[in-house]
């Protein structure tokens, strides 16, 4: 898969997941958001008001700091797909 086409693919599997309107498992989430926050190159703090919150952020992305920006585009592009075969 090219770059380009990795990166469409990555676009389509976010739309999927922001256009879904019933509640995702929060383990679902945290593992969407380290590999989103790692695809996009986005090194913000997480900013819930509940420090809970941010602690599990923040351990996810520590999981996900060893794998490259594709990488991690890809896992999400699997993770999307999973969910929507497997969720029923």
């Amino acid at each position: 898969m090219t770059p380009e086409e990795l990166h469409k693919e990555f676009e389509d599997s976010v739309e999927r997941i922001n256009a879904h309107t019933e509640p995702f498992p929060a383990d679902f989430l945290l593992r969407l958001y380290a590999y989103y926050k790692k695809a996009t190159n986005d090194y913000s703090r997480p900013s819930s008001r509940k420090p809970i919150i941010n602690a599990f952020k923040t351990n996810a992305l520590f999981q996900v700091q060893d794998i490259s920006q594709d990488e991690a585009k890809e896992e999400y592009i699997k993770l999307v797909n999973n969910y929507f075969l497997y969720r029923k």
